[in-house]
């Protein structure tokens, strides 16, 4: 590639953003001292080019492509949710073990691919984690008991917890700043991965499963094979969409992490294929990266290191174990500040989503059967129009976080506090009708709440970084989580408590939201 001038380049860039209603060069988020001052410039650099290329023909294909992990993010905690009941119906077990392993496997797949797509790169982790679900899914199908079903479903779990971390990583750096609201509007395939659990298991675990009975009586294999059928099913989705994103779709690596691990003229390589896979022309160049770097490196004091070399990079990745992913997310005070919001963020709502959600399908059979009409199909029924609610919640949250002076924060603080209002406001229900009506509102809020949430967090780590801070509030999100079922093993699941407990969680967490100190409306990632 050859290395030429690049004042035209920039002249170019400028009209483009112009065109977007941009400024000349894009605004990133983070003011001041809060990053190194050559990432920053070289990060600029790359989302001016990034600008200049558009939404193209490569973006698109990877919202489709990325939408998959939010599909199966939401969808496996909603089918262990749904295979809930028959399960502890032929196991006669104590159905909050398996949300444990469940759990704990997202715990572990949060930490591990979070943090490996800072220290490896983007592309494997992205290319794994869909197959290692529907491989463990499928094996979980013919689970003669119920050790075995829980030892499968925290493996398979380890694959959906490393879904979001890295696949918002790998949206978020490839869209030019006019589209980052799409980050938002991704959260409509984590509103379809509950729909789509819900309407397969409908006909499936309605029709080949035991009934629910108060007290439970016995439930054999052979009249309760409906569960299995539907981890086959799912497992075999996963499969499918595994193998789109392997072979049909070719992911390249992030720009953004390669120009932070020193390897800038691949960087400058990635965005000219991007630019030719759109049907366009690039005017990035690597001397623009260089020329950056050098003038951010003399307007910083002398005493600041600043190494970006490509040993430096090899230094780095070499210390796998290094904490400096997770100093540089501490390295200033606003950064310190909007790291601990974030990750306090995430605990509460990791804590309070499943208390009251993971355990929705036999709350309602319960309180159906108390109401008269608790039957396998009518559970099923309200579970697919709860997930259809959601949908155009996870839409309109795309909208809501473009209005002025609402925001991302505005938005994740009012729909976080509505969230715990409708949750609060299901316990007064006395028909089973009035109880689904409340939980259509939960559900239609918790999915915009969700969808700002999932875009707001790695739009406020640099890339550098981006993995390890989605890393660290996903872990947090699950070690809160893996409470929620010990708490279901000791408490009584036919009271409101759990209820009480969780809508609470939600209002406060919706007040903490407000003290987030960077609003990412209208400014580009870094």
């Amino acid at each position: 590639m050859s290395v030429k001038h690049s004042s035209e380049g920039e002249l170019h860039r400028k009209k483009e953003g112009e065109k977007f209603g941009m400024q000349a060069e894009t605004r990133d988020i983070f003011t001041g001292d809060s990053l190194d001052p050559v990432y920053q410039a070289k990060a600029r650099i790359i989302n001016d080019a990034l600008q200049e290329i558009g939404m193209g023909k490569y973006q698109w294909y990877l919202f489709l492509v990325a939408g998959f992990g939010w599909l199966s993010d939401n969808l496996w905690p909603v089918v262990t949710g749904l295979i809930l009941t028959p399960v502890v119906n032929e196991f006669n077990v104590l159905g909050p073990w398996l949300k444990l392993a469940q759990d704990i496997g997202l715990l572990v797949g949060a930490a591990f691919w979070g943090v490996s797509s800072d220290v490896w790169g983007r592309r494997w982790a992205f290319n794994i984690t869909l197959g290692m679900t529907g491989l463990f899914a499928i094996a979980a199908g013919g689970s003669m008991n119920y050790v075995a079903l829980c030892s499968l479903t925290a493996v398979w779990s380890v694959g959906v917890g490393g879904n979001l971390p890295v696949d918002s990583a790998v949206f978020l750096e490839f869209i030019p700043a006019s589209h980052q609201y799409l980050l938002t509007v991704l959260s409509i395939w984590w509103a379809f991965g509950q729909l789509l659990g819900s309407l397969v298991a409908w006909p499936l675990i309605a029709d080949f499963s035991c009934p629910t009975t108060i007290p439970p009586s016995p439930c054999p294999r052979s009249s309760n094979e409906g569960w299995r059928y539907f981890l086959f099913t799912m497992g075999g989705l996963m499969m499918l969409l595994w193998v789109i994103r392997f072979f049909v779709f070719n992911l390249y690596e992030s720009p953004k992490y390669l120009m932070a691990r020193g390897r800038d003229e691949q960087a400058v390589e990635v965005v000219h294929k991007v630019a030719a896979y759109n049907g366009k022309t690039s005017n990035l160049t690597l001397e623009d990266l260089q020329r950056a770097g050098k003038l951010a490196d003399a307007a910083v004091h002398d005493d600041v290191l600043m190494d970006t070399s490509a040993l430096a990079a090899v230094r780095r990745q070499m210390g796998i174990f290094s904490s400096s992913h997770v100093k540089s997310l501490f390295a200033t005070r606003k950064m310190a500040w909007s790291t601990t919001i974030l990750i306090i963020l995430w605990a509460f709502i990791g804590l309070a989503f499943p208390l009251y959600n993971s355990f929705v399908t036999y709350f309602l059979a319960t309180r159906g059967a108390n109401f008269g009409d608790g039957s396998t199909y009518i559970t099923y029924r309200n579970q697919v129009i709860l997930s259809v609610i959601g949908v155009p919640g996870a839409l309109m949250a795309g909208y809501f976080v473009e209005l002025p002076y609402l925001g991302r924060r505005g938005t994740l603080a009012i729909f976080t506090v509505l969230t715990g209002v409708f949750i609060l406001a299901s316990t007064t229900a006395r028909t089973s009708n009035a109880l689904l009506a409340w939980n259509c509102g939960y559900s239609y809020t918790s999915n915009v709440m969700y969808g700002v949430l999932y875009a707001l967090s790695p739009e406020l780590f640099p890339t550098k970084d981006r993995g390890t801070g989605n890393a660290i509030v996903a872990t947090a999100n699950r070690i809160f989580g893996v409470m929620a079922p010990i708490i279901a093993l000791y408490a009584n699941l036919t009271t409101s408590a759990p209820i009480w407990i969780s809508g609470a969680i939600f209002i406060v967490s919706g007040f903490i939201a407000l003290l987030l100190p960077f609003e990412p409306r209208g400014h580009a990632s870094l």
